[in-house]
């Protein structure tokens, strides 16, 4: 890890993001994109039910907010929650090296297969995390399998 940032500040906007998702009625999930010494790029969060679009995904959120780079190899991904499959495949497609995520007890998605290529995972095993998508999840659990694509 590089010891220019730390994890837990650039978690902080990723939160904040998935409190406005929440407040907007959609999945509370928050994402934001870093450069190595902590500048902020771009922020976005879940909005699949604010857009009723199934793609917008807190992590593509915050890569479109973020805007075109000439690469992303150097920039960090921060996620509340491990980014799903979908999610994944941009956080690979694109070259991510480092994603921070604030928890994957409630769900894995793709981080095995990220570490497998060689991406630095961190898991903060974030309470807050856990708490704020959890609430979420006894309270709306169809839109919740929805988003994970159970039946």
């Amino acid at each position: 890890m590089d010891s220019r940032f730390n994890p837990i500040d650039l978690l902080v906007v990723a939160l904040a993001e998935a409190r406005k998702g929440r407040d907007e009625g959609g999945i509370p999930i928050g994402a934001a994109i870093f450069t190595l010494d902590g500048r902020l790029l771009g922020s976005g969060r879940n909005r699949r039910v604010q857009h009723n679009d199934p793609s917008a995904h807190g992590e593509t959120d915050a890569f479109r907010n973020a805007g075109r780079q000439r690469s992303y190899r150097n920039l960090i991904m921060v996620t509340t929650l491990a980014p799903c499959w979908y999610c994944s495949g941009l956080i690979r497609q694109f070259g991510f090296r480092i994603v921070i995520v604030g928890e994957s007890r409630t769900f894995q998605g793709g981080l095995a297969w990220l570490r497998e290529l060689g991406v630095e995972v961190i898991d903060l095993d974030s309470q807050e995390c856990v708490d704020l998508l959890g609430a979420f999840i006894r309270e709306q659990p169809e839109i919740w399998n929805e988003d994970i694509g159970e039946d």
